[in-house]
């Protein structure tokens, strides 16, 4: 079974001593596609000749909460060149967001955010949504600038955001959350969505699986946080493997 992991940031410190080999070992767990978010202004340059070098990986490009305090009054243009310059394998924006954690005033952060979304907008990308106790504001810009698409990675909200979400054709990113059990109110959310609504992550180096706690996450384990949604869903392995990848067709350009 084939897997697409839509949130991976293979291109981190976690993965510098051989990408070629994690992604290797990725591949050989079943993992075949997988896209890069880009989160500050000096990684946007080599995204591209990044994925050069990795077949089957896809790249975003977009400034990440926690790095808009870092980023130079020429952000917005350069954004703009780099998105100019990127090929077809530039899927989308992001990773962009808000997050109600960050020392950054929410007013700054929502700026920022505002501006990645009227870029998605504009040139038809869907868009990569960090959202940290700020679902009902990112909500507020996405009915105010509806994108083509996207998708609110590592979800943990309520059911009733979750849906809110989906009403607007966001999908929801499942990843190592759904293995531990007291996650039990992100769980009962990923088990009561559509499964159109839903798509597969790990955002590796970051959100580490249950059992691997302590340690860099890796794509080679999104097998494992498949497993975990076939048992709180019900759902025959192969469906929702079809289902899946389906969603994450329709969601990027591959």
């Amino acid at each position: 079974m084939l897997l697409t992991d839509t949130h991976c940031h293979l291109d981190f410190d976690a993965f510098a001593d051989d990408p070629q080999e994690h992604w290797r070992r990725a591949q050989a767990a079943g993992v075949h596609r997988l896209v890069i978010p880009g989160v500050e202004e000096a990684q946007w340059p080599g995204l591209r000749a990044f994925c050069d070098t990795l077949a089957g990986t896809r790249y975003a490009l977009g400034l990440h909460p926690w790095w808009v305090a870092g980023a130079s009054a020429q952000w917005q243009a350069r954004l703009v060149a780099a998105l100019d310059a990127a090929d077809a394998r530039c899927v989308a924006i992001g990773e962009t967001g808000l997050d109600m954690a960050c020392r950054l005033p929410m007013a700054e952060q929502e700026a920022a955010f505002s501006v990645q979304l009227r870029l998605a907008c504009e040139r038809g990308l869907p868009v990569m949504m960090h959202s940290h106790k700020a679902h009902d504001v990112l909500m507020k810009w996405l009915r105010r600038l509806t994108p083509v698409g996207g998708v609110v990675h590592g979800f943990a909200g309520s059911l009733q955001q979750a849906q809110a979400f989906w009403r607007l054709g966001i999908h929801l990113g499942v990843g190592g959350t759904i293995t531990y059990e007291r996650a039990s109110k992100t769980r009962g959310v990923i088990a009561a969505m559509p499964l159109e609504s839903l798509v597969l992550e790990t955002d590796a180096p970051d959100m580490p699986l249950c059992g691997f706690q302590g340690q860099p996450n890796h794509p080679e384990r999104l097998p494992r946080v498949l497993n975990a949604l076939a048992e709180l869903r019900d759902e025959p392995l192969d469906e929702l493997v079809a289902g899946l990848e389906a969603n994450a067709d329709r969601l990027f350009v591959w």
